[in-house]
């Protein structure tokens, strides 16, 4: 591997990205994700718009909630299914994904930039998302206080740990969606597989709890929440509730090792990527 080669696959993985970040965002077919991700404004917003008075902890709490629960269990989790299955199954069944195979670009190439444009494009949405959530559950709070909560207090530190979360998501999510799509012609099996395991997360032995996506990125939450005691507990307290996080520093580098080996393993597999256009 000599520094031109190297240099050669630069620019053809910047090419691609140029190419399909454009793609990703100007598509008619991707706007239910922009609806997906700043779902979670539009009651936040009407919060601080009713005038409510409210403790600004509570105000917290709520966020810590929704983030969790909704936005990366939902929101980001099917977002991504939308954005990196798409960028390779989609085209395939497009028809387009053959200007690729037939130019002089390693498989592997081609995986890293698709998987590079898709992740840019999932994280200034999710991410802008976290901050446009931010600013409309706590922008009806007197500006004194805000101010101190967010350079003086948590506030800073928390919206950051929400950031980075919403980029992890998009991170290992995004990574496991792009290998389905060259794996599997019909990813949203494995899709399906995938949610159901990590909604399933709360009940499974500890061992098993750390194979899954949701675990590190709760992990990373800086909030954690309690079960309420009067709904009962049982089995719906473990699949929301109970959780063993582990150091955020530990999560943070669990995934990236994860994305990293599934990436991989994609660009390995996308050497035997063939179009049959009798049957795709």
């Amino acid at each position: 591997m000599n520094p031109a080669q190297l240099n050669l696959w630069k620019r053809q993985i910047l090419a691609i990205v140029r190419i399909d970040i454009a793609r990703t965002f100007l598509s008619k077919r991707g706007l239910w994700i922009y609806l997906l991700a700043l779902s979670p404004a539009v009651p936040m917003i009407g919060h601080s718009l009713s005038r409510e008075t409210d403790q600004l902890g509570n105000d917290a709490q709520i966020f810590a909630g929704i983030f969790q629960f909704y936005y990366l269990r939902i929101a980001i989790f099917f977002g991504c299914v939308g954005i990196f299955i798409n960028l390779i199954r989609g085209e395939m069944l497009d028809k387009s994904l053959h200007f690729y195979l037939l130019g002089p670009v390693r498989r592997e190439v081609l995986i890293a930039g698709k998987f590079i444009s898709g992740l840019a494009a999932a994280i200034t949405i999710f991410c802008g998302s976290v901050l446009v959530q931010w600013v409309g559950m706590f922008m009806h709070h007197p500006t004194d206080l805000l101010w101190a909560y967010m350079f003086n207090g948590p506030g800073l530190s928390h919206l950051i740990s929400y950031l980075l979360a919403a980029a992890l998501a998009c991170l290992g999510y995004g990574s496991v969606f792009l290998w389905a799509g060259v794996r599997y012609k019909n990813p949203l099996v494995p899709a399906t597989g995938i949610l159901l395991w990590e909604a399933a997360n709360g009940v499974l032995p500890a061992m098993l709890k750390k194979i899954s996506v949701i675990y590190w990125l709760k992990s990373v939450c800086p909030i954690s929440i309690p079960a309420p005691k009067d709904n009962g507990g049982g089995v719906w307290n473990l699949l929301i509730f109970d959780i063993d996080p582990a150091p955020a520093s530990m999560a943070i580098a669990n995934l990236l090792l994860l994305a990293a080996f599934v990436m991989i393993w994609a660009g390995i597999r996308a050497r035997r990527l063939e179009i049959g256009y009798g049957t795709e």
